[in-house]
């Protein structure tokens, strides 16, 4: 019995070209109490390996957050079996605005600690004590209230790309370097103001909302379903848009396009550019903004050094890379002092 992906990102990439069919890409989120997350995940990937559903999905005790693709004409199969499972029956799925029949290559379906890494002690409050959920038309009427204070819940290398008008964009690392610093920065209008706070698909207001609320904030609010509810809307009801840029992503896309408005700078010459590349350095894998012009000259590097190393022979690049002790800087999302103009 199959449990785990046994395919390479290129096999399954190969794949997908033969196949032919157009994929959907599609995240959701549940918090549930969970009382055997290993055999809760391997009846997901046993199922869903068979749908052809490819993605990363965690599984905690605390519930499941999934980003995955499908084959389009497969949806309503996968459906009927979330529909099947009682906590996840006609859970709302957030389908993507730009559609990439490559956005994920793998199906990964893990247990972890948390489904979203909080850092919190989900013990010391009610994690069901949300704050109102708010439609894209009732978040743009609040956004405009001026005894409104508007926090993007996500973090600085996704804000940098794109963000709500007059939003709050903490410039922090990780969704749990967030936490403390927003009620420091917000402790004299707990109660005097209204908290409203949104992320890409829902899932870090969530927990935020309920941890907050815990922390004394009276009046909190958050966007259901994130960004990419809020553009789903926007579209299907000709609602005025107002978030300005791209939505960051977590697969292979890396970003969708909310509007025309490019609202950040390449890191390496400071032109106008949104566009999120790694490093063609393997051994660096730094997440930057780079513009065509850059991505020419530098050839998909962060910096000469990467330069050079990339254009060494492969099995020189792993001799170097043999024995380090330090990883490579995927996590570092930007914060490398080789880009001159990152913000």
């Amino acid at each position: 019995m199959q449990l785990y992906n046994k395919l390479s990102a290129e096999e399954r990439a190969q794949l997908i070209d033969e196949a032919g069919k157009d994929r959907l890409t599609i995240s959701f989120y549940q918090y549930h109490q969970i009382g055997n997350p290993q055999v809760f995940r391997d009846h997901l990937f046993i199922t869903w390996d068979q749908l052809e559903v490819l993605g990363r999905i965690y599984v905690a005790k605390e519930g499941i957050n999934a980003q995955l693709s499908l084959p389009a004409d497969r949806f309503h199969e996968f459906k009927e079996h979330l529909d099947s499972i009682s906590f996840l029956k006609d859970i709302r799925l957030n389908i993507a605005v730009e559609q990439d029949n490559k956005s994920f290559l793998k199906l990964k379906v893990k247990v972890r600690d948390k489904i979203v890494a909080d850092g919190l002690n989900d013990d010391l409050f009610d994690v069901t004590n949300k704050g109102v959920h708010l439609d894209a038309e009732e978040f743009n009427k609040l956004l405009a209230d001026p005894n409104t204070i508007c926090v993007d819940m996500r973090n600085h290398y996704e804000s940098e790309i794109g963000h709500f008008e007059g939003a709050i964009t903490p410039d922090v690392d990780t969704f749990r370097d967030s936490l403390d610093i927003i009620e420091a920065d917000l402790k004299d209008h707990k109660e005097d103001k209204n908290l409203l706070m949104y992320c890409t698909g829902g899932i870090r207001c969530e927990k935020a909302s309920a941890y907050y609320k815990y922390k004394g904030f009276k009046n909190v609010f958050q966007l259901e379903g994130g960004i990419i509810e809020y553009t789903r809307q926007v579209n299907a009801k000709g609602i005025e848009n107002k978030f300005k840029g791209k939505n960051f992503v977590f697969d292979h896309r890396k970003s969708e396009r909310i509007s025309e408005d490019v609202v950040s700078n390449c890191h390496q010459c400071g032109e106008p550019c949104d566009t999120h590349v790694n490093c063609a350095n393997e051994a660096c894998h730094l997440l930057f903004i780079q513009c065509d012009s850059c991505k020419e000259k530098m050839e998909e590097c962060c910096s000469d050094n990467c330069k050079e190393i990339n254009a060494l022979p492969y099995e020189e690049q792993k001799e170097l890379r043999k024995g380090k002790s330090n990883s490579n800087k995927i996590f570092k999302k930007g914060r490398s002092e080789v880009l001159k103009f990152k913000k």
